[in-house]
This record gives structure tokens, C-alpha cells and sequence, in this order.
């Protein structure tokens, strides 16, 4: 079905603007991405404006109406590229004014003798520029990586940059080789692969927002407030996949912790020092643990440690030397607390076929009851795996 070049430009004007006010209906819901979403909104608003005054452009004189609908054009794209660009805490703004500057500059030495040449060639080269650094700025974007939208966006841009590049360096070859059908056709490539780009870019680029406030929200839903170690329910779904790879393969250990006297610390220096024990620990115990180590707080004043490989086979000098620090670091006013506060440990170590991790943690908090009857500032071993570990 043919389609007239006239009918398609409605169609990216009508797509552009509705796609800019579900960006801007956003807004609320995404008050991080506010300063993203209000750039990509007046992007995809301006695009659109452009894309008007591109229908009107011959109702100008001169070469009035092709460069001020050219430069309007542009300056979307350069608010979409500084939209993607500020999800990893960049801008262009010398660079982006600069373009605009340099690209005025070219209509203006053009005028009316070269406008044909600049409209249909010169007018891509920004474009296909700016589109590139779209989709590099996309690719890297750390934060965005694990989301799938992001490969789409890299994509979407990329063909927008090689299209553009195509009419602008290849284009007039082929042009003057097979003659002016030649502009016609591509006009009509140009005008297609725009209707997708305005509706498959904008889409996406939401997609992603709510994908990574998702994410978000499901971290915040699987974090501790307090220490922003993971929670009772990331522990245990953290914990089971670990287990469920090394189960007979290699040995793993649990650690259950518990801090001593801990109601006592509450009521004699208040719950804003607790608070402060409880970040000090989980601040020490990430720091000799390592980033290898599934570590939580479980309860209270009660924290869980999965390890697994060769940390799991050190995984009581691991835990003696959490007890140390710990108490050590806690009570100096200048490193910690400036309060005293012991923390005592049951381990659990399994180097054949693991249990499950609820009874694996089951091990680990009888060896802590034993550490804390003990009189606690100790690390105890479960004797259901010291006595399979001796065998």
C-alpha cells in the first residue's frame, strides 16, 4: 500500500506527540528520572514541531522555512541525546549549542543556491552524528545494562545513524549515477524508517524508565533498611540458588551470628547507638566476608552468612577474624561506636552434599546457642559437620 510523504509525516508528527505526553504523564511516577523524562518529552515535542514547520517550510521566503524547520528538527535530537545522556549523569549543552550554531552557519552561506544540496545531503550529516552518540551513550550506560530494552534503544538509534550517514555520503553518488527517482525512493526509505523510529524509540526509552524503577523497587523490597544488607527473604532465595549450584560440587558453610547483649546496648545508650552497632557489624563483616559472600540480616540483631568455594573452607578464620575486628572496631570512638559490643558465631560446614538451607542455617543457630551459652564473643562449630568434616 502506497502511502504519500505528506500522509507519513502526519503520522510521525501524530506518533511524536502522543508518545511526549505519555513522557510527561510519567513524571510523577518517576521522580529520579524527572530531569531524563522532561528532556526526552520536549525532545520528542520538538521533533514533532519540526516536523510541522517541515510541511510549511516552502510558505517561507528564501531558505527560511527548509533551515528554521532543519535547526527545530535538530534541536530534538539533541534533547533526546541529552536525555539518554543524563541516565548516566552527562549533558552536551557547549556541544549541543555548538551544532546548532555550526549547521545555522551552513544554511546561511547556502541560501537558496545550495538549499536543494543542504535539504537533501548536508541536512543528515548532525542528524546521523547526533543519533550515533544516541545509541553509544545508550551502550554505556552501566545502571541500564541489565534491562533489555536498553539493546533495543542501542539498536533503534544505530540504524537512525547509519540511515542518515547513507544519505549523506552515499546518496548523492547514487543520485547522480541513476538520476533523481533515486532521491524520491530514499525520501520514501527515509520517511518509513522515521514512523518506526518515532514509535519504537520513545515506547522504549519508557520501558526502560519502568523497568529500572522496578528493579529498584524489588532491591528496596529484598534490602534491610538499616544496614542495606539483604533481607530475610533475599537470603533465603539468594542462599537456595548458591546452594542449589554447589550442592556436591563444592563445600559450603553458613554462619548465623548473633550480637551479644544487644537489648542491654538499646537500653543503656538508646536505639539510635544500637543502630549504629548494627551498621558497624554489617559494615565489618562485609568487609572481611567479601563480595563473594551471601550476607544478611535476618532478624534484629541477628545476621546469616553463606559462603561458598575456598572462602567456605576458611570460613572459620573468616568468621574468628568478624568476632575480632568487630569487637575492636566497635568500641573506638574513631572507628566505630565508641560502645562496647561482642558478637557471637555459629558455623556450619558441609563438604559433601549440602542440606537444604533452612537446615543448613538450623546447624549453624544450634552451634550459635552454644557460642552464646559460652559466654558469646566466640565463634562455635556445628558438631554434626565437625564430625562429618573429621570422617
Amino acid at each position: 500500500m502506497y502511502v504519500d510523504l505528506h500522509t507519513l509525516y502526519l503520522l510521525i508528527i501524530g506518533t511524536l506527540l502522543a508518545s511526549a505526553g505519555m513522557i510527561f504523564w510519567e513524571l510523577r511516577a518517576h521522580p529520579l528520572r524527572s530531569k531524563t523524562l522532561r528532556l526526552l518529552g520536549i525532545g520528542f515535542a520538538t521533533l514533532a514541531a519540526g516536523c510541522m514547520l517541515i510541511l510549511f517550510r516552502r510558505d517561507f521566503p528564501g531558505a527560511i522555512g527548509a533551515a528554521l524547520s532543519n535547526l527545530v528538527v535538530l534541536s530534538g535530537y539533541l534533547l533526546v541525546l541529552n536525555g539518554v545522556a543524563s541516565l548516566r549523569g552527562r549533558q552536551y549543552r557547549a556541544a549541543s549549542l555548538g551544532l546548532l550554531a555550526a549547521m545555522a552557519l551552513v544554511w546561511a552561506v547556502a541560501g537558496t543556491r545550495w538549499l536543494d544540496v543542504v535539504w537533501a545531503y548536508a541536512s543528515a550529516v548532525p542528524i546521523a552524528l547526533i543519533s550515533a552518540m544516541t545509541s553509544l551513550e545508550m551502550l554505556r550506560c552501566r545502571a541500564m545494562q541489565a534491562l533489555q530494552p536498553r539493546r533495543i534503544i542501542v539498536v533503534v538509534t544505530g540504524i537512525h545513524a547509519l540511515l542518515y550517514t547513507g544519505r549523506a555520503f552515499v546518496l548523492p553518488g547514487l543520485v547522480a549515477e541513476y538520476g533523481q527517482a533515486v532521491l524520491m525512493a530514499a525520501s520514501n526509505i527515509t520517511m518509513y524508517e522515521g514512523v518506526l523510529y518515532s514509535v519504537i524509540l520513545p515506547m522504549t526509552l519508557l520501558k526502560l524508565i519502568r523497568e529500572e524503577a522496578h528493579g529498584q523497587l524489588l532491591q528496596e523490597s529484598q534490602t534491610d533498611y538499616l544496614t542495606r544488607l539483604g533481607n530475610r527473604r533475599w537470603f533465603f532465595e539468594q542462599g537456595a540458588r548458591v546452594m542449589g549450584g554447589a550442592a556436591g560440587q563444592c563445600p559450603v558453610a553458613l554462619l548465623a551470628f548473633d550480637l551479644d547483649h544487644f537489648k542491654a546496648i538499646n537500653d543503656l545508650h538508646g536505639h539510635e547507638t544500637g543502630d549504629k552497632v548494627l551498621t558497624s557489624f554489617a559494615g565489618v563483616a562485609q568487609g572481611v566476608a567479601g563480595p563473594g559472600a551471601v550476607l544478611a540480616r535476618i532478624g534484629g540483631e541477628e545476621f546469616a552468612c553463606l559462603l561458598s568455594g575456598e572462602d567456605a573452607r576458611r570460613a572459620h578464620l573468616l568468621a574468628e577474624a568478624i568476632v575480632r575486628r568487630f569487637a575492636e572496631i566497635v568500641a573506638d570512638p574513631a572507628r566505630g561506636v565508641g560502645v562496647p559490643a561482642t558478637v557471637s558465631v555459629g558455623l556450619a560446614q558441609f563438604d559433601g552434599e549440602a542440606p537444604a538451607l533452612a537446615a543448613g542455617l538450623a546447624e549453624a543457630d544450634r552451634a550459635l546457642y552454644r557460642a552464646k551459652a559460652l559466654g558469646g564473643n566466640r565463634v562455635e562449630l556445628a558438631r554434626l559437620a565437625a564430625s562429618s568434616a573429621a570422617a
